[in-house]
């Protein structure tokens, strides 16, 4: 913790649909998980979907190399909502545009990162199934709602939080090897 003693846990101090995950989230994932995820959101100005698989991403990655310091390569892009996974994988990795340690690949965008730390190098992607579930359910929220209305981000909102509680960081990525 750099600023904080400790990271806020208490329900009253979350919205009511965050705090009504808090205790079975953390039992499941991880006190961890959960606060890169609050932070990574609290960034990112709204509970996404993909920031919400960017932080998770990050933190399995750095399970697999413990290391304080990741060079990290998205492949994610910069276009949305695929490249929101981005900031995820900042949070969580600590491995920022601002360290410099952080590079985004803008050819094939994917949901997918290679982390590199003293000769080691790991790529991991989120498995087709996943990503294709994500892809139908944003497709499904553009096609009721729209982009970018009220009903929408209310969507993406319950949809990030589902994600959050059902999708175990160990479970839903694949290596890839270069």
């Amino acid at each position: 913790m750099q600023v904080l003693k400790s990271f806020p846990l208490h329900p009253t101090l979350y919205a009511d649909d965050v705090a009504q995950i808090i205790t079975p989230t953390i039992e499941r994932y991880g006190s961890r998980e959960w606060q890169l995820i609050v932070q990574t959101n609290e960034l990112h100005g709204h509970l996404g979907i993909y920031s919400t698989i960017g932080a998770k991403m990050g933190l399995y990655a750095r399970e697999l190399l413990p290391s304080h310091h990741l060079h990290v390569t998205s492949y994610a892009g910069e276009q949305p909502p695929l490249s929101c996974m981005n900031d995820g994988l900042q949070v969580s990795t600590a491995s920022t545009l601002g360290h410099g340690l952080i590079t985004i690949n803008k050819a094939t965008p994917r949901p997918e990162a290679r982390f590199e730390t003293e000769g080691t190098a790991i790529s991991l992607r989120l498995k087709d199934r996943y990503a294709q579930q994500i892809a139908d359910d944003i497709a499904k929220g553009v096609a009721l709602y729209g982009t970018h209305s009220p009903a929408y981000w209310e969507y993406v909102r319950t949809l990030a939080l589902r994600y959050w509680q059902e999708m175990d960081r160990r479970e839903i990525f694949e290596t890839v090897s270069d």
